[in-house]
């Protein structure tokens, strides 16, 4: 998911539940297209390779991901800019609260993902 702030969702999709956020979220951004440009992208650690860096400022945003511990050629970041990542964090805590969300009764995506554009726009009515 793609979150602009704590109650607006820019785009999601669904995922196999053994798939790695990484390589979802690339192809999420990829398929979304050009964003506008000068604005931070805040993301997680998981996010930190190169390819989601380069991905980031191919669509002309400015990458905000910290490096990992363990990274030899680590990269600066603004930190107190990356404490704002908590906002899209926030959204995904309304989508949970929501009890067919977070135990997935719907056995059909189809139906999971009408669920959750559902909560989604009921939020960004709140």
């Amino acid at each position: 998911m793609v979150a602009a702030d704590a109650r607006t969702a820019v785009v999601f999709a669904l995922s196999l539940g053994n798939a790695h956020d990484a390589p979802e979220g690339r192809s999420l951004l990829e398929d979304h297209g050009p964003m506008p440009e000068g604005l931070p992208m805040l993301m997680n650690k998981a996010y930190e390779g190169n390819e989601a860096r380069q991905l980031v400022l191919n669509v002309g945003m400015i990458p905000l991901i910290p490096g990992k511990s363990n990274r030899l050629d680590s990269w600066e970041y603004e930190r107190e800019m990356h404490k704002k990542r908590n906002e899209a964090e926030r959204l995904f805590r309304r989508l949970k609260g929501s009890r067919r969300i977070f135990s997935r009764f719907e056995k059909l995506d189809v139906v999971f993902f009408a669920f959750i554009s559902f909560v989604l726009i009921v939020e960004a009515l709140r």
